[in-house]
């Protein structure tokens, strides 16, 4: 059966269950009309001021035959957790899982164990699933380093496959190939000329046209921070526990900074733009954010899915021109 997922968790165990996990985030957001999922939680009582990813992600509910859900009820957005109540009580089967709050691997293997045992998955199973599964992870690692080493692939491309590792939207083989197609004709391609180097710091932005107002102004984006989280490309060399432990979206920010610090010099970034949603807890960590990187940064926020407005292009181009 589909089960939902709301954010990262480690999928290896839904495929071993023989189930097929569905990152609702990127369901949303891929939808023809998401302005029409979050009016449809709206009027069912999700407050205006409500992250539009938790109303969408209900809206999504209310629309597809998924009847499981894996909250991620401690490491994502405490949201939801209310939001898995309001689903309890809408019928839906509401599996919690919560990463430790340190990162910790002994307390990460309690975790998937009780993940494990919940969906009736076998341990050996899931070992299999994770071997069929670092390969993969190991070519998104490929696709981002043709993103920022060889200038090969856009910032938009790699967004694209890096969040869609979540699920590897629902079908690992043939996510594979389509992933094998994408990197054979990326590598022939003549190198991108850019003059600025930027990064993509914060959860995936809900504006559909950023990368492409970027590339209009002779930038381009060779980092996304969380979408690369997300693929996890140092887990063919880790544990189950281990790679998700290394994981550092779901812990303190320090351990963000710390990642986003080093890929700054690594990948010789020029600026660096910090995405933070609407209504949203992170906000807050955008003081640290300012406090501890020595990297030109600006914040950009947005409520609603849609273009970039007049106003954040402007800070965007003014922003580019600055660091040229």
């Amino acid at each position: 059966m589909k089960i939902g997922i709301t954010s990262t968790i480690p999928v290896e165990i839904v495929y071993a269950a023989g189930h097929t996990p569905c990152d609702l985030n990127n369901i949303f957001i891929s939808a023809n009309n998401p302005e029409q999922l979050i009016r449809r939680a709206e009027n069912a009582g999700f407050p205006r001021t409500t992250c539009a990813w938790i109303k969408g992600i209900y809206g999504v509910l209310l629309e597809e035959k998924i009847d499981t859900v894996i909250i991620v009820s401690g490491g994502d957005c405490s949201n939801s957790i209310a939001l898995g109540e309001v689903l309890v009580d809408d019928g839906k089967h509401i599996i919690p899982f919560s990463y430790p709050l340190q990162p910790d691997v002994a307390e990460m293997e309690m975790a998937i164990t009780k993940l494990t045992q919940e969906l009736g998955a076998d341990p050996s199973r899931t070992y299999n699933c994770k071997e069929q599964l670092d390969p993969i992870r190991t070519k998104l690692a490929e696709l981002d380093r043709l993103t920022w080493q060889e200038n090969r692939v856009t910032g938009a491309e790699n967004l694209l496959y890096l969040v869609s590792s979540s699920d590897f939207n629902g079908n690992p083989k043939q996510f594979s190939q389509q992933l094998n197609q994408f990197i054979d004709q990326a590598s022939a391609r003549e190198p991108l000329q850019r003059k600025i180097r930027l990064g993509l710091a914060g959860v995936p932005p809900i504006l559909s046209n950023i990368f492409n107002v970027i590339d209009n102004l002779d930038a381009t984006v060779v980092f996304n921070e969380v979408p690369r989280q997300f693929a996890l490309p140092w887990a063919a060399r880790s544990s189950l526990a281990e790679q998700y432990t290394r994981y550092t979206y779901p812990y303190q920010v320090e351990r963000r900074l710390e990642d986003i610090e080093k890929a700054c010099k690594e990948r010789q970034l020029d600026g660096l733009i910090h995405y933070t949603q609407s209504f949203c807890f992170r906000q807050i960590e955008d003081i640290l954010f300012k406090r501890r990187l020595k990297i030109p940064t600006l914040t950009l926020e947005a409520d609603q899915p849609g273009l970039v407005d007049g106003r954040t292009l402007t800070r965007i181009e003014t922003f580019i021109e600055m660091l040229a």
